[in-house]
């Protein structure tokens, strides 16, 4: 009797802007394994219309450079990346009809959107999906009751003795070339032709040079940047903002082109002591806000804390205006905004100090801060930008206490002693000395003018928009009259 010969597998590795990698990529390395490998991607209008692309420009850069390193890093491997616009959810299922895939595969994620394509997709066609965004699959880790963990410490603490972060797979040596029927298929019947990665002139987005490249290779020498350099002096440079103390790996991990597995691993194994413990540690922080989305999808709609629902936000133009184009009078608040605008990127501290400026100082929602953060941030993530801003607010997932309001002055003091961030993104001030320039309405008259300093003059650098003691005050009573509000 002779032997049945089984045609090979057919799988389409549906990336989508998360795993932009061919190193410690688990749907590759199991479609690769399989037979037949369609690496595929979806210009999906959701993202990639213009109008859409254009409120996200930064990350819309980032992610194109890094869309166009993984198409040349399948190439080099042997295959293509098959690049194709449409409407993902309908798309994918005929996709995998018209090519006879007897399976889709691709990397989960953990916002309800996400969840809620994937589940119309699985409806429509075979549909696998693997972990890869987080350390451990989300939902995994339960407190003693077999509840969802609210409180970071504990769940940091079942992390650590209960979950071993397999090691990062390794890249394929080689992939198999996409079929040829695959790639004539396209342009025919009701299949849309292939398409090349938009440039960002096609989106209507101007190029900002002074952003990170993306890419995988760029962020691997990126995290060899750290371990090599100021990785082992973590625990005591990461607050500095006027210092290169961090890893700078965010919208590595928010795109993929590092996976998580991969970061922890080095870290671990390069880093000791104090700047091995504070770094993993970080690393779970992103873990908690990823788990956390994932056992709570309405955090992106309402506060964690449900005594805050309602709190009287307040509206002021004027207000906004001067916070988000960095005018607030506030040395290192107005460093934080226009590093935002000007770089896509926001130091950590600064990003806690100004979340807690607009929301507890200006009383205006942390939801118009958090999606100000989304627009402009390269490594803008729903489940962390949400995370730490409402952490910020007080309202949030094992939040700061909502009567503890940073001050600005102080804060710049601490963790900017010499000045060099805010004279970087605040130049009004460069010449302001250091003992003042923090809070420059304190300065000598006489200080201020040799350093060309008007205050509050138009064409100089305004005065501040609140008193921080008076704002604080106000924010704790408005705060307590809600809160005892609500438990009444």
């Amino acid at each position: 009797m002779a032997l049945r010969i089984l045609p090979p597998v057919r799988t389409l590795v549906w990336y989508r802007g998360k795993d932009l990698r061919v190193a410690d990529h688990a749907p590759l390395r199991d479609a690769a394994a399989s037979g037949e490998v369609v690496p595929l991607f979806v210009l999906d209008p959701y993202f990639f219309a213009p109008e859409r692309a254009r409120e996200l420009p930064h990350r819309m850069q980032f992610l194109l450079e890094s869309l166009t390193a993984l198409a040349a890093n399948l190439e080099h491997l042997g295959s293509r990346l098959v690049i194709v616009a449409g409407r993902a959810v309908d798309l994918v299922p005929r996709l995998a009809r018209a090519l006879r895939a007897d399976r889709v595969v691709a990397q989960r994620w953990c916002e309800p959107f996400a969840r809620e394509r994937d589940r119309r997709v699985a409806a429509a066609c075979k549909l696998e999906l693997f972990e890869g965004e987080t350390l451990a699959p989300p939902g995994s880790l339960r407190t003693g009751a077999g509840t969802p963990y609210g409180v970071f410490t504990p769940f940091s603490r079942a992390f650590l003795g209960g979950v071993s972060p397999a090691p990062p797979l390794p890249t394929p040596r080689k992939l198999p070339p996409v079929p040829p029927d695959v790639l004539a298929a396209f342009g025919r019947g009701d299949l849309p032709r292939l398409a090349a990665p938009p440039t960002l002139a096609d989106l209507g987005i101007t190029r900002n040079p002074a952003l990170q490249p993306g890419g995988e290779r760029a962020a691997r020498e990126r995290l060899k940047a750290f371990l090599n350099g100021p990785g082992p002096r973590y625990h005591a440079l990461r607050d500095r903002m006027d210092l290169p103390g961090t890893s700078r790996l965010s919208a590595d991990l928010k795109f993929g082109t590092l996976s998580i597995r991969t970061v922890w691993h080095a870290a671990a194994d390069a880093l000791a002591g104090d700047a091995r413990t504070r770094y993993l540690g970080e690393l779970l922080w992103r873990e908690f806000a990823h788990h956390t989305l994932w056992d709570r999808p309405t955090l992106l709609e309402q506060p964690f804390r449900p005594d805050f629902v309602g709190f009287p936000w307040r509206d002021d133009a004027t207000l906004w205006d001067a916070w988000a184009s960095g005018h607030t009078g506030y040395p290192v608040i107005d460093a934080a905004a226009r590093q935002l605008l000007g770089e896509g990127f926001v130091h950590n501290r600064a990003r806690m100090i100004t979340a807690s400026f607009l929301t507890k100082h200006l009383l205006i929602s942390f939801r118009r801060g958090e999606a100000h953060y989304l627009e402009w941030l390269t490594d803008g993530d729903w489940a962390q930008n949400d995370a730490g801003w409402q952490w910020s607010a007080g309202c949030g997932c094992d939040a700061q206490p909502y009567f503890r309001v940073f001050n600005p002055v102080t804060q710049g003091q601490r963790f900017d002693p010499e000045g060099a961030y805010v004279r970087r993104w605040v130049p009004e001030l460069a010449r302001v000395p250091t003992r003042w320039l923090h809070a420059p309405w304190t300065a000598p008259p006489l200080e201020l003018a040799a350093a060309g300093v008007r205050l509050g003059k138009a064409g100089s650098y305004p005065a501040p928009i609140v008193d921080h003691a008076v704002a604080r005050a106000r924010f704790l009573a408005l705060a307590r009259a809600h809160l005892g509000a609500s438990k009444r």
